[in-house]
């Protein structure tokens, strides 16, 4: 049977946030790696209002199987936290 890889991207407007996050995920074994990348700029639309803020991206390398307790912890952040989230692309391997 193979192994289907994803890439999830979450959003959050601090890096603190971003690490505690990061760490719990690696911690409970839901990606292998989380990367963060500081310094992204956001425009979206919130409430009725484009915005435009700059955000830090946490680039979460992990397995299809994982993603609903990922989701879970996504969904546990504070509202303000993750603006975004989904999952790029299947590989096979």
């Amino acid at each position: 049977m193979m192994t289907e890889f994803i890439i999830v991207l979450i959003t959050a407007q601090k890096e603190e946030e971003a690490v505690e996050i990061a760490k719990d995920i690696v911690a409970k074994n839901l990606a292998a790696c989380v990367n963060i990348v500081r310094g992204v700029r956001s425009i979206y639309r919130w409430r009725g209002k484009t915005e435009d803020e700059e955000e830090v991206l946490m680039v979460v390398k992990s397995r299809r199987t994982l993603f609903p307790d990922l989701k879970d912890i996504i969904a546990a952040a504070p509202e303000t936290l993750v603006i975004g989230t989904g999952f790029s692309g299947v590989m096979k391997v």
